[in-house]
């Protein structure tokens, strides 16, 4: 069971920037890759970024390509995710999550198991 904690999340005015952590405990050996989704007020879940865990393979939504970047620290098990340029419409509640298998990374049905999110305020 792999238990996943969020933390880095807050309220920054549009152009800031923060950087979100992904903790991960458990049976992370298995783990093939991490994701981050977020979930806007009153939409849908939607795709963030995601990296393999062994490669370092990086897949990025298009809303945020060039403004976002996620990495990985092995040895502590976490997966960053720093955040700049930030516009309001960044603001949501950002979830990280686990796969176990070599699945689409952009498909939240690919994933195993979620933090409980942390919230990303930007503010105009």
């Amino acid at each position: 069971q792999v238990q996943l904690v969020e933390s880095g999340g807050g309220v920054v005015q549009a152009g800031g920037s923060l950087r979100l952590s992904c903790a991960a405990s458990g049976g992370t050996l298995s783990s093939y890759a991490m994701g981050w989704f977020r979930q806007p007020p009153g939409k849908e879940r939607e795709f963030v970024a995601g990296i393999t865990w062994s490669a370092g393979r990086t897949y990025y939504a298009d809303s945020v390509k060039g403004r976002f970047t996620i990495s990985r620290d092995n040895a502590k098990n976490t997966v960053y995710l720093q955040m700049n340029s930030l516009k309001p419409e960044d603001t949501a509640v950002y979830s990280c999550a686990d796969s176990l298998g070599n699945y689409g990374l952009s498909d939240s049905r690919n994933y195993d198991y979620w933090g409980q999110g942390t919230q990303v305020t930007v503010s105009s």
